[in-house]
């Protein structure tokens, strides 16, 4: 696969991972975080804020593979 197309797909993803992430950990803490105290809250969006990171590291990763080189 090209470097060009992979690093398309791999933004895409991200787009598409970074916005779904975001709205599942918010509805989560929308249903079940209404009562809590500040620092419970604090906790959860920071654990939250920092797990997408996972998913997102491996992408970039295999964004940043090499091509195979052309055979001439």
């Amino acid at each position: 696969m090209p470097p060009r197309l992979r690093k398309l797909i791999g933004t895409v993803l991200i787009i598409i991972l970074v916005l779904l992430y975001a709205l599942v950990a918010t509805t989560v803490a929308v249903a079940t975080l209404g009562q809590s105290p500040w620092y419970i809250h604090l906790l959860y969006f920071t654990v939250t804020g920092v797990l997408w990171i996972l998913p997102a590291m491996f992408i970039i990763k295999w964004m940043e593979k090499p091509g195979k080189p052309r055979d001439e």
